[in-house]
């Protein structure tokens, strides 16, 4: 009788064992996506939910025309209220009206354009828009996003109502691997979380701070929120810079260029510093009606190249003087970025003495700059020109909200 309650037993744990096996879930993202910052154009900042199939396509459309798609930008992501009902199975369709032909023809299109398509979710019970969520319907939604060819997930934070972040995206992470397709999960929990500490592993790039406004330099108070200015969300990465690399971003939102609020130096300034900062550049304005200084900002492809060098090294604060900070970004091949960037309303005079400024940067790249030991060509990276050689000091003239971005090249 005890043998035969033993093999009972011992039949009864293998069963369990075996049983928990198959259920352990993966709670990684797809390994090998976004080695470089992602790039691309969301829907949110200028459409917020008038958004329907015609004019992604036209989206797509500008982006090749325009010639963003050749400078690299992939993306072409679909933002809140697609959503239209679940069905008796708890399964998500688009909303019929705004997307008639469905997700995966609209998908098949934006492929044929050789671009990819991206879309959002949020981790609570509705949107932030107020369209279904995925609580409770993360497998479900993520094998439907693979069956249409998503490419790119944006998960919101809205309506999570006693949920763990890190395990709510952990969740979906998980629903992504089942589902067989490589996504890139966009993490947006608007750094409330502190996703930088528990997040590598989890998804691709992760915001670092709430919603950005279309303004320079100020705040948008929404009475139980806030909505940040460019400058304001630049200052909210103060200290998280060692927690970005090669398919891990830091994420400070997306772009307001080409929106209206900005002038067109502090354009420049913004799309700079995302460079700078290795963040993704993800585009929000009305990509077919833009002028021409707009399309030449996005499409800077010596800018570009900083945000995007394989090295995927954030820069660093090397100056605070107030309203004129100096920035450092390590690039490959012993190259630097260098940003001086003017933040008050007046135009800024300086002088930079190259060889007086050795440093190093103890934190994540253990690179020294030292003009000392090594001379460096410089190029202006808006105006196209060398200006000389670090064996001189840099006499310059920056002006109001606006940046001198180089590159240094070692000879």
């Amino acid at each position: 009788m005890k043998k035969f309650f033993l093999s009972i037993l011992l039949y009864s744990s293998l069963h369990v064992s075996a049983q928990g096996d198959n259920y352990v879930q993966d709670y990684t993202k797809y390994p090998e996506l976004a080695a470089t910052p992602p790039m691309g154009w969301n829907s949110w900042n200028k459409f917020a939910c008038s958004v329907d199939e015609n004019m992604i396509k036209e989206m797509a459309d500008a982006m090749v025309a325009s010639g963003m798609r050749d400078a690299g930008y992939v993306y072409i992501n679909i933002d809140d209220c697609w959503h239209g009902q679940r069905d008796e199975n708890g399964f998500i369709h688009p909303d019929p009206d705004r997307f008639p032909s469905g997700i995966k023809a609209l998908a098949d299109y934006i492929h044929s354009r050789g671009l990819k398509l991206g879309i959002y979710s949020d981790a609570g019970s509705q949107t932030c828009g107020g369209r279904p969520g995925s609580r409770g319907y993360e497998f479900q939604d993520a094998l439907t996003y693979a069956r249409w060819g998503i490419d790119y997930l944006k998960y919101d934070w809205c309506n999570t109502e006693s949920l763990n972040a890190e395990g709510a995206y952990k969740t979906m992470a998980a629903a992504l691997k089942k589902a067989g397709r490589p996504i890139v999960l966009s993490i947006c929990e608007w750094g409330d979380n502190k996703p930088w500490l528990w997040a590598e592993n989890v998804g691709h790039l992760w915001r670092t701070s709430g919603d950005i406004y279309n303004c320079f330099d100020c705040i948008e108070d929404h009475g139980t929120w806030k909505s940040w200015g460019v400058m304001q969300i630049l200052d909210k990465q103060e200290g998280l810079r060692k927690y970005a690399g090669p398919g891990h971003w830091n994420d400070p939102d997306m772009l307001e260029i080409g929106n209206g609020a900005l002038t067109p130096g502090e354009d420049r300034a913004h799309f700079s510093m995302w460079a700078m900062l290795a963040a993704p550049l993800i585009a929000g304005n009305d990509l077919r009606s833009m002028n021409d200084e707009t399309r030449k900002i996005l499409t800077n492809r010596r800018v570009i190249a900083v945000n995007q060098d394989k090295l995927g090294v954030q820069a660093l604060k090397y100056k605070d003087d107030g309203d004129f900070e100096i920035w450092f970004k390590p690039l490959e091949n012993g190259d630097w970025a260098v940003a001086f960037l003017n933040r008050g309303k007046a135009a800024r005079n300086f002088n930079f003495d190259w060889k007086s400024s050795t440093f190093t940067d103890e934190e994540v790249s253990r690179r020294t700059f030292d003009a000392g030991a090594a001379t460096y060509e410089i190029a202006d990276l808006w105006n196209n020109k060398s200006l000389g050689t670090t064996s001189r000091a840099l006499k310059a003239i920056v002006p109001a909200r606006d940046i001198l971005m180089l590159r240094l090249i070692k000879k």
